[in-house]
């Protein structure tokens, strides 16, 4: 068995990334119970493993006979809530998700099935386009809207409650907290906060229920297994928000792709399953656009779930790309 540390991982773009991988005790605990997982399922490795490294993940992918691939997952201490809120997904809405083989929830390790092609690849060979992205928002709003009825369950996994109300908290202790921030940021964004507790106020008050936010859903955070079918997974960044605020990633990785004159479209695909329940096309609209601004606050939070240790600068990990969002809430939406 490959329980030594001659497998070269990928690093990315984090060759300096400090991960528990690193700690001889913790790779033989982590593979030991891979291991014995696979067995208890009846599978068998056939390949060699590679290991993929970053300052939020620690990823292995095992291959085995018959299944191409299964896949270990260890989560840093801000997102330890991921195995468990991806066990009870299996449950409550099986048809959008990965059923994981084995969690260990105290550990935050995961072992996951194969889950097909990504959407990025299937896009990279030429398929789907924007149609493709309209289906898989629809399928999404869907998914939330089945989830609403769980919230406080979701909250109880240790998921973190990033609700209208308390995003202006969270904006505070993030910004206190970035040492990437200059002088003149700070004090641009703590005389902008009325502008923010305005915006949370009106979004809390157009009273759609809040749900599962993925809050980085991203093209290559989601398998395509076949036209017009998606399976959403890697939830470490989640939270318990307003609904609408998933929609600022994606969006943002389509207009990369396509322009933004895609982006209407991809609105009102998303924006589909949620008429129909009282709130008028102005309204729902209107409920976009704020969660479009409110959404960076969770990409700013996310980017403080690393690994202990990453970096022993002054500059906390992270704190550059949370920078970068928190500068992003007050930009002029694009919806």
């Amino acid at each position: 068995m490959q329980h030594d540390a001659s497998v070269a991982p990928d690093r990315g773009q984090y060759p300096d990334a400090v991960t528990p991988w690193e700690q001889d005790e913790w790779r033989e605990a982590a593979l030991g119970w891979a291991e014995r997982q696979l067995a208890a399922h009846g599978l068998r490795e056939t390949g060699r493993r590679t290991v993929r490294l970053r300052p939020w993940s620690v990823l292995v992918r095992m291959p085995v006979e018959e299944h191409d691939a299964v896949w270990f997952k260890a989560n840093p201490p801000g997102s330890v809530f991921e195995g468990g809120l991806t066990e009870a997904l299996a449950g409550w809405v099986p048809e959008h998700v990965l059923k994981p083989l084995a969690v260990d929830t105290g550990r935050g390790w995961s072992l996951l099935p194969d889950g097909g092609p990504l959407f990025r690849d299937v896009l990279n060979r030429g398929s789907g386009g924007p149609r493709a992205w309209e289906a898989l928002l629809s399928q999404y709003a869907e998914m939330q809207r089945a989830l609403r009825p769980y919230t406080e369950k979701i909250e109880s996994l240790g998921v973190p409650n990033a609700r209208p109300a308390v995003l202006p908290e969270i904006f505070d202790s993030i910004v206190d907290k970035n040492t990437e921030l200059g002088p003149s940021d700070l004090k641009e964004l703590r005389a902008s906060r009325p502008r923010l507790v305005d915006w949370c106020g009106e979004l809390a008050g157009i009273g759609i229920a809040d749900s599962l936010d993925h809050s980085d859903l991203h093209d290559g955070q989601l398998f395509a297994p076949e036209p017009g079918r998606f399976t959403f997974f890697d939830w470490g960044d989640a939270t318990v928000s307003h609904p609408f605020c998933s929609l600022l990633v994606p969006a943002l990785a389509a207009r990369e792709r396509y322009g933004s004159q895609v982006l209407p479209r991809l609105r009102d695909a998303y924006l589909e399953p949620w008429t129909g329940a009282g709130h008028t096309t102005a309204e729902l609209r209107r409920a976009v656009s704020l969660a479009w601004r409110l959404g960076a606050i969770g990409r700013a939070s996310a980017w403080g779930r690393l690994f202990p240790g990453t970096s022993d600068g002054a500059v906390a990990p992270g704190d550059a790309e949370s920078a970068h969002w928190l500068v992003e809430l007050f930009a002029e939406p694009l919806l």
